[in-house]
């Protein structure tokens, strides 16, 4: 036999062996992923605790790009990675649609998750009877209990946390019942609702929400009055037409409860959660900063993980449990801006909001989900190579117009005008050569404008995530109300009849029935 013959037999047995290495990766990787199903068991045990982990407009498209770009900011390709709760064991979809919407809005799918029940799109904490800008149907509409009411009836403590405002549209389903979401403070009422005697969101979280234990958010205008200067910024001030100091009246309301009330991060990271029962901390007169402005803050602000154990060292010290909703806000404001990158980074952010959950508490009695309330208009799309920078241009295809595009864009918002104006110039998309696609304030294109109405929400089906006690119940495809029951189920809010004697499957049904 030749050398010839021998070096082709050689380079021949190398390549085989590359090419069955290869293969063995995706098998050895599937038979550990199998075992791990194999070895599954449904934990009919009771949720002591509850955390509800909500990220706003976080869809399967932004945490698919999400992954890819944790990976890379890594040095790794990035599509192989996983986000913390992709490894939970029990996965469902969740359909977020209103009663009047096929595309919804966060207040109308907030009612649906927090208290059990869809309603009208832009309303908050009524069911279907409510009608959106008429004050007068809050007669009609009836108010629904929130999840964090039935907690607190329990004996339960509560919290929840979120990057935007204290009165937006997510947390104010916890406390709140308007016929529009926008009637954040006394100054957005309209006349017909002050006549008729309708009140705004702020005043009712100091009217209904005070049994809240933690409460860390954004939103100090809409909790002072005008004339008030903010104390990060002076040149602002309140927004309150009646006079009223909110967060005053907060502070007073809890005198001689171990009460503290903080705006910045020295006096946030001051707080002790061993001699801390209450704690509100509002720490941006609006919404809080995205996570890639929150260092820049002069104050400073927390992480959403900080916020996130800081809440579960206050709350985990009362013995009958806790229910904590975190939300990762900015997540959806990210979107609608167009700028992908803020949408990202964000949902980063709250992944670390529930890795440092997950490392603080039991899983034996805490049940954890993460889910989106709905989803963006946001596409990843091309074909690009894998590993191919997920906020860069496609590396293989040209459009038909000879110019290159981004993975990511948008079917409509505030990317759209540049698109439309380099049209009318040149018949043509913008040339994107010599853009860096990459830099966390690049507009992703898009196709419709929507400058003021900024890009849109998607009606798309959302995933949930689900581990811990009963997270086997979430199983297929549900309507969005069933998180809230499932998290009523499982801790013994108000589905009795299975908790001093846990049991499963058919046995349970006449708990239920």
């Amino acid at each position: 036999m030749g050398m010839r013959c021998i070096i082709w037999i050689i380079v021949a047995v190398i390549v085989q062996i590359a090419l069955s290495q290869r293969a063995q990766h995706w098998n050895d990787e599937a038979k550990i992923a199998l075992n791990e199903a194999l070895r599954l068991e449904m934990d009919w045990g009771v949720a002591k605790n509850v955390i509800l982990f909500l990220g706003d407009g976080m869809d399967i498209t932004t945490q698919t790009a999400a992954r890819i770009f944790k990976g890379q900011r890594k040095g790794e390709t990035g599509e192989e990675g996983y986000l913390r709760w992709h490894k939970f064991p029990y996965v469902a979809l969740s359909k977020t649609y209103n009663t009047d919407r096929q595309v919804p809005d966060s207040a109308g799918t907030g009612t649906a998750y927090l208290t059990g029940v869809k309603t009208k799109f832009g309303t908050i904490g009524f069911d279907d009877g409510i009608v959106r800008y008429d004050c007068a149907t809050e007669q009609v509409g009836v108010p629904q209990e929130s999840i964090g009411v039935r907690a607190d009836k329990e004996g339960k403590a509560t919290g929840f946390i979120s990057t935007t405002r204290v009165t937006h549209a997510s947390p104010a389903n916890l406390y709140a019942h308007v016929a529009d979401r926008n009637w954040e403070s006394d100054d957005d009422l309209t006349e017909e609702a002050v006549n008729l005697g309708c009140t705004d969101i702020a005043s009712q979280f100091i009217e209904n929400a005070g049994f809240f234990k933690v409460v860390l958010a954004g939103g100090r205008r809409e909790m002072t009055p005008v004339g008030q200067a903010d104390p990060e910024y002076p040149e602002k001030e309140g927004q309150r037409l009646d006079n009223r100091d909110l967060i005053q009246e907060w502070v007073d309301s809890k005198e001689n409860m171990n009460a503290q009330y903080v705006w910045n991060l020295d006096d946030f990271n001051g707080v002790n959660p061993d001699d801390t029962d209450y704690l509100l901390g509002l720490f941006e007169p609006s919404h809080m900063n995205y996570e890639r402005d929150r260092e820049l803050d002069a104050a400073g602000e927390p992480s959403i993980a900080e916020m996130t154990e800081k809440a579960i060292q206050i709350l985990s010290k009362d013995e009958d449990g806790y229910f904590l909703f975190v939300e990762g806000g900015r997540i959806d404001h990210g979107h609608h801006a167009g700028v992908a990158y803020n949408a990202l980074l964000d949902t980063l952010a709250f992944e670390e909001a529930v890795e440092k959950a997950l490392d603080m508490v039991d899983l034996k009695e805490t049940l954890v989900i993460v889910t989106a309330d709905h989803g963006h208009v946001m596409t990843m799309a091309g074909y690009p190579s894998r590993g191919n920078p997920i906020l860069g241009k496609n590396d293989i295809y040209m459009g038909d117009d000879g110019l290159p595009f981004s993975t990511l864009a948008y079917m409509n918002g505030p990317g759209a005008p540049q698109v439309h104006e380099a049209f009318n110039k040149t018949g043509k998309r913008p040339d994107l050569t010599n853009v860096d696609t990459e830099d966390p304030h690049y507009l992703q294109d898009a196709l419709v404008p929507l400058v003021e109405l900024e890009e849109t929400h998607g009606g798309q089906d959302v995933g949930i995530f689900a581990i811990g006690p009963m997270a086997h119940l979430f199983h297929g495809v549900h309507e969005q109300t069933y998180v809230n029951h499932v998290m009523r189920y499982a801790s013994c809010l108000d589905y009795k009849e299975h908790c001093e004697n846990p049991v499963g499957g058919a046995s349970a049904l006449g708990a239920v029935l």
